[in-house]
């Protein structure tokens, strides 16, 4: 009995030390003391890189806010999907990425309602702020938008530039407790150097929230048709 008995423990034991271990990363601390900053990208989502940015920002346990194009959803469900459940924020880029200022008001209304409808049959009723193409707006624009609208506190220019190390270098040279941050993740050169945004800002203890949650910690209320350019300043033209 008591030989079985050992032979049983020592089976449990190997078992424990041999079995797969969980490698999903674990999410650093909430800290309500830590600089923050919001990371946002506009124009995707886009198979290829925006995937790839979500296993780098996983792999970090970083968050981050996702502007969408509504051209772009159909095909790229699932990563919108991974988006919500990896705990990012995800808003609206307008339907095809037009101009809203000056634009008619039927075109407003269309461009903002087509892809909430589409978000809103994908992940449910949810309140997914705006970011107007190109951050221009009008009267008209504030007047037909019922969401908090979101422009931008530092922009290194990474689709002009289209170069690694200068977009790291524009935002670490810049970056503050704050900030939110515009980026493309259509492009494989902003993935990167967000990712190495990502490494730097942490080794210097920043944290990454969403947009939604930059504003909580600054004890922020955003209101529909407010334009924001950071955490606690409406940007007005």
């Amino acid at each position: 009995m008591k030989r079985w008995f050992i032979l049983l423990c020592a089976a449990a034991l190997l078992w424990v030390v041999s079995r797969p271990q969980d490698t999903q990363p674990t999410a650093a601390p909430v800290s309500l003391t830590a600089p923050c900053v919001a990371l946002t990208f506009d124009d995707g989502p886009r198979a290829d890189t925006t995937g790839r940015l979500l296993e780098g920002l996983a792999s970090r346990g970083a968050k981050a806010t996702f502007f969408v194009i509504g051209e772009q959803i159909s095909g790229n469900e699932e990563l919108l999907l991974r988006m919500a459940e990896d705990g990012h924020q995800i808003g609206s880029h307008t339907y095809s990425h037009i101009r809203l200022q000056g634009a008619a008001e039927s075109t407003v209304i269309e461009e903002v309602g087509k892809t909430e409808v589409l978000l809103t049959e994908l992940l449910g009723e949810g309140d997914y702020w705006l970011r107007p193409p190109y951050g221009l707006v009008d009267d008209n624009t504030y007047r037909l938008v019922d969401t908090p609208m979101i422009y931008w506190s530092l922009d290194p220019e990474d689709w002009k530039v289209l170069d690694t190390d200068t977009v790291v270098e524009r935002i670490l040279e810049k970056v503050d407790n704050g900030d939110i941050i515009l980026l493309h993740d259509f492009y494989p050169t902003s993935v990167d150097a967000a990712l190495q945004v990502v490494d730097a800002l942490q080794r210097q203890g920043y944290q990454f929230v969403t947009v939604r949650e930059l504003f909580e910690r600054f004890g922020t209320d955003p209101q529909p048709g407010v334009l924001y350019a950071d955490a606690t300043h409406p940007r007005s033209w």
